[in-house]
């Protein structure tokens, strides 16, 4: 499979080819371009590749001004440390919208949705069209996370709480309470698992059953028995906040990620 990457950040490029070398060694990087000038001029003298990894921010604009000069055949991933521009990477032939830094369950997922779209897969499962549907679905979604949410309180009163400002969510008496970075705590109505799905999974990570922690919520982390870890959070917990030895790499991907 022959791959062309858009990209005008060196670091950004060097890792995504390493990340595809370790993870899609089938994958062939055709040619490396950073401008909308060269990717103009690849696609009229080059044939289409199978797959496109496309930063939005080039060196000489943005990428959509590609499309408004040629037609790209083939699956685009796009690749960017922005978020709103989701719907519009929709609406030309995208299967993927990655945020930079791209971590691997993200690009294994692209990767996996590639290789539905392929033409083998085609091939095989020729009655069977893209699910474009459930990709515009899952953008949607992604452009829907939870920025702030509204706390009932006492005397018919709703508080605005920002999402940035919330340092975990977490289970207590049968309560789900969240923890904001003023030590303040609120009760919350909805149920952890509704929580863990209204928000964005870079930003909080599902630790177990009783807590839903965010990346600025960690103080430190202690190597635990049985291969798990326990993490240090910056505000006080009666309860260990344990993640299983299952989990841990996941957790430490989505930390660094």
């Amino acid at each position: 499979m022959k791959a062309l990457i858009i990209e005008d950040e060196k670091a950004a490029l060097r890792s995504l080819k390493a990340l595809l070398t370790e993870m899609a060694p089938e994958i062939t990087v055709v040619g490396e371009l950073d401008s909308i000038f060269d990717s103009l001029e690849w696609f009229r003298t080059s044939p289409m590749p199978d797959v496109v990894f496309l930063d939005i921010h080039l060196a000489d604009g943005s990428a959509f001004e590609i499309f408004e000069h040629i037609t790209i055949s083939c699956p685009i991933i796009f690749t960017t440390a922005y978020d709103e521009y989701a719907l519009r990477a929709f609406r030309v032939n995208s299967i993927d919208y990655l945020l930079k830094p791209i971590n691997r369950p993200d690009l294994q997922r692209a990767l996996e949705k590639l290789k539905r779209f392929s033409p083998a897969a085609e091939m095989a499962t020729p009655e069977k069209e893209p699910d474009y549907l459930k990709i515009f679905q899952e953008l949607k979604r992604a452009e829907s996370f939870k920025t702030h949410f509204l706390i009932p309180m006492k005397g018919d009163k709703l508080l605005p709480i920002s999402v940035d400002s919330i340092l975990f969510f977490y289970i207590a008496d049968g309560n789900v309470k969240a923890v904001d970075s003023q030590l303040h705590e609120y009760l919350f109505p909805q149920t952890l698992d509704e929580l863990a799905e209204s928000l964005d999974p870079h930003l909080f990570f599902r630790a177990n059953r009783q807590f839903l922690i965010s990346k600025k919520a960690i103080l430190d982390i202690d190597l635990w028995f049985n291969g798990r870890l326990s993490i240090n959070l910056k505000a006080p917990t009666v309860e260990k906040v344990l993640v299983s030895k299952a989990r841990v790499a996941e957790f430490k991907e989505w930390l660094v990620g």
